[in-house]
């Protein structure tokens, strides 16, 4: 009777940890959108109060959801308790498996909150560098027109050498990728050609026919390769133009 009762202490105390829990993740999620749409803003006093209310129902229901995991976790110290005590070694299996159960809940429970926290705090501390960065920005942009202009041309630069660093690991995906094709395609032709050359070993009329298809292919990766060479250089002098 008494294992019952914490039993359904401990389900009622989870799905309490599961509701919270979704509300806490919809809030982080909230949270991040909210700075994502805000970021073009310049006016100070509105994000400044939303913010302060996610924050204040942040440290609201992180306070609420450790309060509740450290009430799950004592019945399910109580429930330990109880299996250990005499008379309930006929039901030790049982319960023990609906003991172990409970902790694989509150394991996960705990453990989804404490992601969830660490991601909102990194999402936070993260917005908070990029608005001290951005505030620095404005203000040394505000100073004079010569800061202005240069500071127009140092972002300019920052985000040309952003969109070249891009094109150039894109190029570079590209190559890897052709060379992994290439590859594949030169053992298979490698394997093709030793098969063909048995062949052209028995009858001679076969071994020139294969000679000019050699003769061929040697001519077709000669301007393959050009082709790819000249794209790369070109694909080159755009990223650094």
């Amino acid at each position: 009777q008494m294992f019952r009762l914490l039993t359904k202490q401990a389900r009622q105390l989870e799905n309490e940890l599961d509701l919270k829990l979704v509300s806490f993740s919809k809030l982080c999620t909230s949270y991040s959108s909210s700075r994502d749409g805000r970021r073009g803003d310049t006016s100070d006093t509105t994000p400044l109060l939303n913010n302060s209310t996610q924050d204040r129902m942040f440290d609201t229901m992180s306070v609420e959801i450790e309060q509740l995991l450290a009430k799950l976790t004592l019945v399910n110290d109580k429930m330990a308790e109880y299996t250990n005590t005499p008379g309930t070694a006929s039901l030790n299996a049982a319960l023990m498996h609906t003991l172990q159960r409970h902790r694989d809940i509150l394991q996960d429970y705990t453990h989804e909150f404490h992601k969830t926290k660490g991601n909102f705090l990194a999402i936070r501390e993260r917005e908070d560098l990029l608005g001290s960065v951005r505030k620095d920005i404005e203000t040394y942009k505000s100073g004079s027109g010569v800061n202005n202009r240069r500071t127009e041309l140092f972002l300019k630069e920052h985000e040309h050498l952003r969109n070249s660093d891009r094109l150039m690991d894109d190029t570079i995906s590209i190559a890897m990728a052709t060379k992994e094709n290439m590859t594949s395609q030169r053992g298979m032709l490698k394997s093709i050609q030793s098969r063909v050359n048995t062949l052209a070993n028995r009858f001679p009329t076969i071994n020139n026919l294969i000679q000019r298809i050699n003769l061929r292919k040697r001519r077709d990766s000669l301007i393959l390769g050009t082709v790819i060479g000249v794209c790369t250089i070109l694909l080159l002098l755009y990223a650094f133009h």
